[in-house]
């Protein structure tokens, strides 16, 4: 089956903004994963319809390809890498040289991601494949114009991930307030998109500035809410 990758040009996603955002396939997605299958927005709805196209390579084009139309991108331009999928690499792994190639077509300019490949201690992750991923996003981390955010699975896994050094972005239990904190004082600002229905991705940014000292909250939605709350309530 052919690995391939989708650039939307201009997302009609109406949270994100009209930019441009990506797609990768599901096999990118790591087993570690706790939402994987237990309330992932991108399985459902019309996201789950064209994410499974683009992982049965239906639709999208190779990994080469997929980096030119990055790096043809103008400077300054805003995109979201993954709306769905994760960095490239199978399963828990990243890989490594074409996360570099990536980091260098997105130089420049002023993208986010966000990855739950394992970086820290996870059960069942063998360590050295979770330092090998650290190590990889740190060198990635020099290169500015795409700010990699590790995905916490709640509040007292995203104090784990911020002694990492890097940007972090968390699930909050439903019902958070604008800001709260985690179990050791860290400050968290849930997504001021998801408070306000004027604002979007491509205007705040927030999840793009890397070196910014709060972590960014989301309250859990969509029709896996339930299970994300779940998975949120009872990470430690």
């Amino acid at each position: 089956m052919p690995t391939t990758y989708h650039l939307t040009t201009r997302s009609s996603n109406q949270k994100t903004g009209p930019i441009p955002v990506s797609t990768s396939p599901s096999s990118t997605c790591p087993p570690s994963c706790p939402f994987r299958g237990a309330g992932c927005y991108a399985s459902q709805g019309k996201l789950a319809i064209h994410w499974g196209k683009v992982s049965s390579g239906e639709r999208g084009v190779p990994w080469r390809s997929f980096v030119q139309s990055i790096a043809a991108l103008p400077d300054g331009q805003r995109w979201r890498m993954n709306q769905a999928g994760d960095l490239p690499g199978i399963g828990n792994r990243i890989d490594s040289i074409k996360l570099a190639q990536l980091v260098q077509a997105s130089a420049g300019k002023r993208g986010w991601t966000y990855t739950h490949k394992p970086v820290v201690k996870t059960p069942g992750v063998p360590a050295e494949v979770a330092k090998a991923n650290l190590q990889a996003v740190k060198r990635a981390s020099k290169v500015a114009g795409l700010t990699i955010n590790l995905s916490g699975n709640g509040l007292a896994h995203a104090d784990r991930l911020a002694r990492t050094g890097l940007p972090v972005a968390t699930v909050v239990p439903p019902g958070s307030p604008a800001q709260l904190t985690t179990p050791s004082g860290r400050r968290v600002v849930v997504c001021p998109a998801q408070r306000s229905d004027t604002m979007t991705c491509d205007r705040c940014m927030l999840c793009a500035r890397a070196d910014r000292s709060v972590i960014v909250g989301f309250l859990p939605h969509g029709p896996g809410h339930k299970k994300v709350t779940a998975v949120a309530c009872s990470t430690n």
